[in-house]
């Protein structure tokens, strides 16, 4: 007799159905598993013996083909044990399969029976939910993320014997709930930074627009403090932004409880590999890049990251997702977060600092520097310098701005760019070029003042758009419906740096 039941596969976050067919016939007792198994579904077959032996059930002493299809995709993971198992009860005459069609099945089975969690429940239960035929059967921890969606049911069951008590009918539905709503607790409030005015105007800029940000300066003059502060200001998610950070999360199993409510804030330390900041392995999972995405990427210690792993932030910073190539096929995960980067002057940190001289030869300097190529520091659109700050800014100042103050007038300037583009989540540094020049609205005395630090400066195509599109969000923020000659002046200081620093020797 033969049985079919459904599953679900991930290649990326991109959902594939997979039909799981149970034929069991006379001939030696002997359990195979065909369609591209990798070597967790093949351990499956012992899993599966002895939790069907251990929740009450016999085992069938003959010959077991299973298929996964379709044969020509590669199958990974143990989610697929729970539909194999029932798939063998079917078809031993164990159970009735008549409503299995109704169903997508996905859990990992215990020796003793229990279903435990898998990764991928939030990209499943959205396959199910675009079939529009599908009914969730998902392990009881991972019900959070399937219950996300009320135009599908959904099952949680904790054993073997549990998802057979529903396939007849006797255990409820869990009913749907939206966990997504907007939370902001621990992070660190902006007014806490005393001084460093031009910086913290920066990273208004920076979070305003998308625009990413190096802060350069001595140890010390909170260039780590202040990266820490960014998702305080930073606009709240919507759901269809929160949708897709949670199914990152979800694929690489990390998501613990329904949708995420923050944007995400990365920070890997500078020993990461290749494949821990792009994404890989031998089935492509996501790296901190996607890990990032609707958030930040907080790069400390800039220069002493692997010199492959810069440069692999070239292609994201422009494509807003990162391809990952193997044997067994490709896979594309977004990657759309706003880059924050932090570095010293020089390798002793204290490069043109007025009290602690610097004990670096200008080789070193210029070799420490030269750690950050032209065409990376080329799509940073924000390079602000830090300097030590003053004993009577640090203990005789007030506290400047909160962090809610700020991130009203980033929401501010966020809607004028939505209303501008007319797409909801666009800003100045994504939109297409092409969009962005008939929209720019630049001053005549604008005109003339860029084309002459486009002569005078040395910016490249893309350094002179990236300036235009800096100083656009600087017009936002001042709610100015024209880019005038001072929001140019403002968007090139930010950018002088780089000439400044690179070429000083």
């Amino acid at each position: 007799m033969m049985v079919t039941l459904f599953s679900c596969a991930f290649s990326g976050l991109d959902p594939v159905l997979i039909r799981v067919e149970v034929d069991i016939s006379n001939g030696l007792p002997v359990c195979q598993i065909v369609g591209l198994p990798d070597s967790t579904v093949q351990e499956a077959r012992d899993r599966i013996r002895a939790a069907v032996k251990n929740s009450g059930f016999d085992f069938p002493s003959q010959r077991i083909t299973i298929n996964l299809a379709p044969a020509d995709s590669r199958k990974e993971g143990s989610g697929f044990d729970l539909p194999m198992a029932l798939g063998i009860l079917a078809a031993s005459g164990q159970i009735q399969a008549s409503s299995f069609e109704k169903f997508l099945f996905l859990g990992e089975l215990g020796l003793s029976g229990a279903v435990r969690p898998v990764p991928g429940i939030l990209v499943a239960a959205e396959i199910a939910r675009r079939k529009g035929k599908f009914n969730l059967i998902v392990p009881s921890e991972n019900e959070n993320e399937a219950c996300l969606f009320d135009e599908i049911k959904v099952w949680s069951v904790s054993s073997l014997k549990e998802a057979v008590l529903v396939l007849m009918g006797g255990k409820e539905s869990v009913k749907p709930r939206i966990t997504w709503a907007v939370h902001r607790n621990g992070y660190v409030d902006l007014k806490q930074l005393k001084g460093q005015e031009q910086a913290k105007r920066g990273v208004e800029i920076a979070v305003s627009g998308n625009h990413n940000l190096l802060l350069i300066g001595p140890p010390g003059s909170g260039k780590s403090f202040l990266a820490k502060m960014i998702p305080g200001i930073l606009p709240p998610l919507n759901f269809q932004q929160a949708l897709e950070i949670s199914k990152i999360q979800s694929v690489a199993g990390t998501l613990k409880e329904g949708v995420a409510t923050t944007p995400p804030f990365r920070s890997p330390h500078s020993t990461i590999s290749y494949a821990g900041m792009v994404g890989g392995g031998p089935f492509a999972r996501p790296g901190e890049l996607s890990f990032a995405h609707h958030g930040v990427l907080f790069l400390d210690e800039f220069p002493e990251f692997h010199r492959n792993v810069l440069e692999a932030l070239r292609q994201p910073l422009e494509e807003r997702k990162i391809s990952i190539v193997r044997i067994s096929g490709s896979v594309i995960y977004p990657a759309d977060f706003l880059l924050t980067a932090a570095m010293n002057p020089c390798p002793c940190g204290y490069y043109g600092d007025l009290v602690r001289p610097c004990l670096c030869r200008p080789t070193e300097v210029m070799a420490y520097r030269k750690r950050i190529s032209g065409p990376l520091l080329d799509r940073i659109d924000l390079q602000i310098e830090m300097s030590r700050v003053s004993y009577d800014k640090f203990y005789d100042s007030p506290f400047s701005e909160s962090s809610e103050k700020v991130r009203n007038r980033v929401v501010s300037a966020r809607k004028m760019q939505e209303e501008r583009y007319e797409t909801p989540g666009m800003t100045n540094s994504r939109v297409e070029d092409e969009i962005f020049w008939s929209r720019a609205d630049l001053s005549s005395e604008a005109k003339v003042f860029l084309k002459e630090c486009y002569d005078r400066i040395g910016l490249s195509s893309r350094g002179n758009i990236r300036v235009l599109r800096v100083a656009r969000t600087i017009a936002d923020l001042d709610k100015s419906p024209t880019i005038k000659k001072h929001h140019l002046e403002e968007a090139v200081s930010c950018r002088v740096l780089e000439k400044k620093l690179w070429q000083s020797y």
